[in-house]
Formats: structure tokens, sequence, C-alpha cells
């Protein structure tokens, strides 16, 4: 497979050249990443805007679980973290851009040949939008998808109306799901955990970020072990966003996620079933009778966790949340028992 590479021959603001030449010429682009390429030579002057989104048009996957992320998007993205003022994707597409200096028309090369060589656009910004908040993303957790605000929305509709309410958030990752329920809810406490310490000092960061400081805590540890044992049958809601992929089908995801992305947050065992499991048993001890899990699931695994719950005598009911063509991908149980 050939491989393409962005390289400067005149001041920035006057050329691009975009080689593209066999995988033997080990062509490598300023940022040191190599990007795939064909057989074209392309002359980018003076408008770099018009020709780099050519070429995004032209070469740039996108991922079905990324559906913002249209060419015009990345690059109105890439050109902002050029720039100095770096926006998620959804941002970059509402806010105005500003001329780059030769120096920032280089650098916007090179983001341009790292998002071709199939870096995520939210490692290269550090930024992604979640349920309408800002915030900080890159390689130490998940980059949260569109698709989980399917489960940050069917948790929130099972919010009390008491604001005070304690909400436990497992597989936190970059802790954009326990971000959005403080931002809901301000008087809500909320403790989010994660077994990986680089997700774990990542949400960190962005509980700051997102000034939400004095309710949310984030914590280091396996699922539930994480959390201080006087939370115990405490938590009036659980959320999680599981690994839910099955080990074999992660090495063959794309490059974008399986090369990039931390495989703790979508390995969930031989079945993809294990961690749900190990959640669906554990959380009972941790909420309060009344009190909520909600969970996100993979494609097609509605029936068999409906199932698996509806059995169980800890919850005492199921609702399954569809996505806008029709899939269960996010199930809320509640804990038996009156509140």
């Amino acid at each position: 497979m050939g491989s393409l590479a962005l390289t400067s021959r005149a001041p920035a603001h006057m050329l691009l050249v975009a080689q593209i030449s066999s995988p033997e010429a080990g062509f490598v682009a300023p940022s040191t990443s190599v990007v795939p390429r064909s057989s074209l030579w392309c002359m980018v002057a003076p408008d770099p805007y018009k020709q780099l989104l050519e070429l995004l048009a032209a070469k740039l996957v996108v991922l079905p679980d990324k559906p913002e992320e249209s060419p015009e998007v990345t690059l109105r993205a890439l050109w902002l973290k050029a720039s100095g003022t770096p926006a998620s994707a959804e941002l970059a597409s509402a806010t105005a851009l500003r001329s780059l200096s030769d120096d920032e028309v280089e650098s916007l090369q090179g983001l341009v040949a790292q998002r071709l060589a199939g870096v995520p656009l939210a490692h290269l910004t550090g930024r992604q939008r979640f349920m309408g908040l800002e915030l900080l993303a890159g390689p130490q957790a998940l980059v949260p998808r569109k698709e989980t605000e399917l489960l940050g929305a069917t948790a929130l509709a099972r919010a009390t109306g008491d604001e005070s309410m304690l909400v436990l958030d497992v597989c936190t990752g970059s802790g954009n799901l326990a971000i959005a329920v403080a931002r809901s809810l301000p008087k809500v406490t909320v403790h989010a955990a994660d077994l990986a310490e680089d997700a774990v000092e990542l949400a960190r960061e962005n509980v700051r970020f997102a000034g939400v400081e004095p309710s949310v805590s984030v914590w280091t540890g396996d699922l539930f072990a994480a959390f201080p044992e006087e939370l115990q049958g405490r938590a009036d809601l659980v959320i999680c966003n599981p690994p839910y992929i099955s080990s074999g089908r992660v090495d063959a995801m794309d490059a974008e996620i399986s090369a990039h992305e931390p495989r703790l947050a979508f390995d969930g065992g031989s079945f993809g079933l294990a961690i749900i499991s190990r959640l669906i048993a554990d959380a009972p001890a941790w909420m309060k009778p009344g009190g909520w899990l909600c969970f996100e699931i993979g494609l097609g695994q509605g029936p068999h966790w409906v199932k698996a719950l509806s059995r169980r005598t800890d919850y005492d009911l199921v609702e399954p949340a569809v996505n806008a063509d029709g899939d269960v991908r996010a199930i809320a149980a509640r804990r038996s028992g009156r509140a």
C-alpha cells in the first residue's frame, strides 16, 4: 500500500506539495508521520484551505462512529489547532477561521498528514465535544462518541427530582459522562473510576477543565473496588460505558481505533460480555433500592442483556434505549425494593 506525505518547498503561504510515491521511497512528513499515498503531485498556492480540503475529501476515511468528522470539519478543526485555538470538530464547524502565518501553515500541513495517517482528530486537536460540553481528549482514554450521548440522556432521564443525588460512574475513561451529569445537575455528587491510571489523570484534568471540581471525584481501580466502602448501598444512579467488543474483534477494528485508542477501553473478553456481567452482578450492592443502573452495550447485544437482567431478582424493571436507527444501544435497570 502506498503512502502520502506533505512537504513544503517554498514559503508556506506560497506552496504546498503533496507527494505521492511508492512506500519504498520512505518519505517522512514534517511531523514524522507517514500517511497513505497514491501517485499524484498536488500544488497548493496560494489558498491552502481549498487544496487541503480537496486532499482530505479524496483521502480521508470517516469512521461510522465519528460522523461529525467530515473532511471540511476536520480541516477547520486542524486549522484552528494550527492557529493556536484548539477546538473539537463540532465547535470548529461554527468558529471563524483567521489567516495563518507561514509557520502555522507548515504546522497545518503536518496535522493533515497525521490525520490521513489515521491519528484520531481528537488526539491532534486535544478536544472532543460531548453532550454540548467541550472536553480535553487524548490517547490516554477512549475518545467520547456521539453514540454514547444516548447513554447520557438515558441516565439523566432517570435522575430524581432531588439534585443532591449520588452518582457512580465506572469505566469513566476521560470522565465525559461524569462531567455531563455534574453540569446538568449542579447539586449532584459524582464518584468516577477507571482501572487505567492514564485515563484517571485525563478525567481529573477534564474535571478541572469543565469547572466541576466540587462535584466530581475520580478514583483509580477495578469497577466498584475503586470507591470508598461507605458509598455502598447509597447510589441513586450508576452509569457505565464498559468495554463490550469481543477480544477477537478488537485487533480487526480500524487502525484509527486499534492503533491509537487504549485496548482496555474496548476489550470485553472472549464474547464481549465479561465486564458487563460483572457490572450487573456487583452494582446492586452499591445502589439504594429504586436506584438505576444505566450502561451502554454493543450492537446486537440488546436481547441478551434484557433477558439476563429480567431473570435477576435484584432488578425489578428493565428498559432498553434505542438509537435513531432503532438499535438497542443502552439499557436502564432499576434496583429492586422501594426507595
